[in-house]
């Protein structure tokens, strides 16, 4: 019997390219990558740190080969927002500085990696399919919180300490849920919020799902008892009411609209500046405020001995690490976090980095504003919405540099970029919308 000397592609080859490009591929792969970056305090707590981080590494090992065997429907220049690709460059580059330049290289892995989950998924999704895989994951975490707030402090009156349950859901609250604080729950609560609403707007879901989504986003954010929440859902909700307004104008009128809403929004911003110990003292969250004033003081002493470059991108504090422990030790507290992202930056990545970083939210907000104001879809609405959740919560938390948080924002700014960007006049563009594909 005689043995051919070459043969076509091996069956089993074949079949994993097909799998690896299908719609069912896609779907599993955004749930997964979904309900694992939202799960990471729990994983984390579950797995330790090297069992949540071969998880995340493991994801993207299969999204890198999902993007191979896409690449001929991927236009590579326009995967990546320009301004994110510069964010993530600098706080590499600040390990040429930085006081542990390795610890700044696993910092900026973690920050790479979550980013490019969340371009995978923006490139084999379309928004509502992103959407509704958002609004399943958001769904099954919210109700396993509430399952595990109520087991914990109503059935059981035990404190899940391996959790960070701490089981306060007869007193009202706070609650944390799997998040581990209740901050984090009160922002995955508000993203739940907007994307059910959505959800709801644009009937992908059955009407009592969306209702009892929409119930139990709502009693999560309360319960959670995170002064940051109200905050959000003000602005979120102003936010949306701009929107509805903007779209609704006359296209001929729509740009002088738009820059009258953006000079009040402006005006807005520094009255609130203004009368933010008002506005702190109305929320009852004045405690909360002077722990993060003396913290932020205390920064900026260090910020101004590094005002360019910063001190390395570390992400989350490392309290053994200069200059985090010394700030630790002025205000007498461990915080492992600036309590707001662009102060966070600041410090990390100095001016530099802090306005490359603003340049990138800015652009993300820009973007996702003007495609929702065009497009008559409220789908395109989502991205916006929840950019502005994100920033605002930036204010009171450094969430939007870590976990969901960041993974949000790459994703609402990937996706912004997809629908509008300077890309589009690039010769051989694709057609309208090209890039991630309805499956």
């Amino acid at each position: 019997m005689s043995t051919p000397l070459s043969s076509p592609p091996s069956a089993p080859q074949g079949r994993l390219r097909a799998l690896l490009f299908s719609a069912e591929m896609a779907r599993a792969f955004t749930l997964t990558a979904v309900g694992t970056i939202f799960s990471i305090p729990a994983l984390a707590r579950l797995l330790g740190l090297a069992g949540s981080i071969s998880v995340v590494a493991g994801l993207c090992v299969i999204g890198a080969a999902m993007l191979l065997v896409r690449r001929e429907e991927i236009s590579w220049p326009r995967l990546l927002p320009s301004t994110l690709v510069l964010f993530l460059l600098v706080t590499l580059a600040s390990t040429l500085w930085s006081t542990d330049p390795g610890r700044t290289l696993l910092g900026w892995l973690a920050l790479a990696a979550i980013a490019f989950l969340a371009v995978v998924v923006a490139h084999v999704r379309d928004t509502l399919q992103t959407v509704r895989s958002i609004g399943d994951v958001l769904r099954m975490l919210l109700g396993l919180s509430l399952a595990l707030e109520i087991l914990s402090g109503i059935l059981l009156d035990v404190p899940f300490a391996f959790l960070g349950i701490q089981g306060n859901i007869a007193m009202g609250g706070p609650v944390q849920g799997i998040f581990g604080t209740r901050n984090l729950l009160g922002l995955t609560a508000v993203i739940a919020l907007i994307t059910f609403v959505i959800e709801w707007r644009t009937a992908s879901v059955r009407r009592g799902v969306s209702i009892v989504s929409v119930v139990l986003a709502g009693a999560l954010a309360l319960l959670s008892a995170s002064p940051t929440v109200y905050v959000l859902v003000l602005g979120v909700g102003i936010a949306a009411g701009v929107l509805a307004l903007v779209r609704s104008t006359p296209l001929a009128r729509r740009g002088l609209v738009q820059s009258v809403l953006a000079a009040l929004v402006l005006a807005a911003g520094v009255v609130a500046y203004i009368l933010r110990h008002m506005i702190i003292a109305f929320l009852g969250a004045g405690s909360d405020f002077f722990t993060r004033a003396a913290l932020w003081d205390s920064l900026l002493d260090f910020v101004g001995l590094r005002p360019l470059q910063g001190w390395g991108w570390f992400g989350p504090w490392d309290r053994n690490e200069l200059p985090f422990y010394l700030i630790n030790a002025a205000v007498g507290d461990r915080h492992a976090t600036a309590l707001n992202a662009y102060l966070d930056v600041l410090l990390q990545v100095g001016w530099v980095g802090l306005l490359v970083f603003a340049a990138f939210c800015g652009v993300t907000l820009v973007r996702g504003w003007l495609v929702a104001s065009e497009r008559r879809s409220v789908i395109y609405a989502w991205t916006p919405l929840i950019t502005v959740a994100l920033l605002i919560e930036s204010v009171f938390e450094s969430f939007t540099l870590v976990g969901a948080g960041w993974f949000m924002l790459v994703l609402c700014a990937v996706r912004a970029g997809q629908s509008r960007s300077w890309r589009e006049r690039l010769p051989g563009r694709d057609a309208p919308g090209a890039g991630p594909q309805a499956h």
